[in-house]
């Protein structure tokens, strides 16, 4: 059966406001976490970027839901031995209820130490190679690696968790999802795609648990709502391999006017109508989903709360 979870922005909402939501969510009835893990927002309007794991040592004390980064890139701007060991204390810190959610990342977040933003089937390299690493200094072993892309010398994490810390690996295409389905524990992609589950679970990925998030604006305005969408998260409505490339939220600012209001208002769910949330998130539960993820765009997060505990997640089974 399809559980449903609550997805907090690191890009829009300072710490304080996520560990309120993520209060608020736990008290609507949903059933677990994901966190964005981002140096920069997408653009200047969204306006913030805690760092991510200093937040989930918050929402340890805060929640008792699991929690998931969607996601950690391992690979550039942070060295997968230092990623273990925030893993492994995460895990700590919520008594095991910590997933490590990885993937290639974006050039946005991960050149910002002047590294060369490599091609894509090198970044899968890196990720394959950085979850080998992280796998190992997370059973408490003194690890010695010298790979292709990565050293470690004499690293032993001394916190680690009694269970093994799960890492699931995103993909949004076949390359992507074959790495998933040999390496990870489970599998994140963002689109209801029936077709990419099926090549994942054929691939490799078996039983191994799915997880997809999605992000709509809850408000009695159904055009405000789009206005917000529009003026905050446009850059998820930009095509191809933008969002991979492009290194600055200048620039995506500078891509703003190739969204219209009109696409918003096709492709993401505004307003009011119980039947329209609803819809969107049983996609995924159609599409073989075990676990979806919605964010509330925008500061009305109460109402949003309060319409989900009373009128969506009772729809949902």
């Amino acid at each position: 059966m399809t559980e449903y979870g609550y997805f907090l922005s690191t890009e829009e909402f300072t710490p304080r406001e996520l560990v309120e939501q993520a209060r608020m969510a736990e008290q609507a009835g949903f059933r677990a976490l994901w966190i964005s893990d981002h140096y920069h927002p997408w653009n200047g309007a969204q306006g913030s970027s805690p760092f991510v794991w200093s937040v989930i040592g918050a929402l340890s004390e805060a929640v008792s839901l699991p929690v998931q980064t969607a996601v950690t890139c391992p690979t550039v701007r942070i060295h997968p031995a230092v990623v273990a060991q925030a893993a492994a204390t995460s895990a700590v810190m919520t008594n095991g209820r910590f997933r490590l959610g990885v993937g290639t990342g974006e050039a946005l977040n991960e050149h910002v130490l002047g590294n060369p933003w490599p091609p894509t089937h090198v970044r899968l390299e890196m990720l394959e190679e950085a979850v080998q690493v992280i796998r190992r200094l997370l059973t408490g072993e003194e690890v010695n690696h010298r790979g292709p892309h990565y050293t470690v010398e004499n690293a032993r994490l001394y916190t680690v968790p009694d269970e093994p810390v799960p890492i699931d690996v995103s993909g949004f295409g076949p390359k992507a999802t074959a790495v998933a389905s040999r390496i990870g524990d489970g599998y994140i992609t963002m689109a209801p795609d029936e077709a990419m589950v099926t090549r994942y679970r054929k691939g490799g990925g078996g039983s191994k648990p799915v997880s997809g998030g999605l992000k709509v604006c809850y408000g009695p305005d159904r055009d405000e709502a789009v206005r917000r969408v529009h003026e905050l998260w446009y850059s998820e409505q930009l095509p191809g391999e933008m969002g991979q490339v492009l290194p600055s939220p200048r620039h995506f600012e500078q891509l703003h006017e190739l969204v219209t209001e009109d696409r918003v208002r096709e492709n993401v769910v505004c307003g009011d109508d119980v039947e329209a949330h609803v819809s969107a998130l049983s996609a995924y539960a159609d599409a073989g989903f075990d676990r979806v993820y919605v964010g509330q765009i925008g500061p009305d997060q109460r109402d949003f709360f309060d319409f989900y505990r009373t009128k969506v997640l009772p729809q949902l089974p």
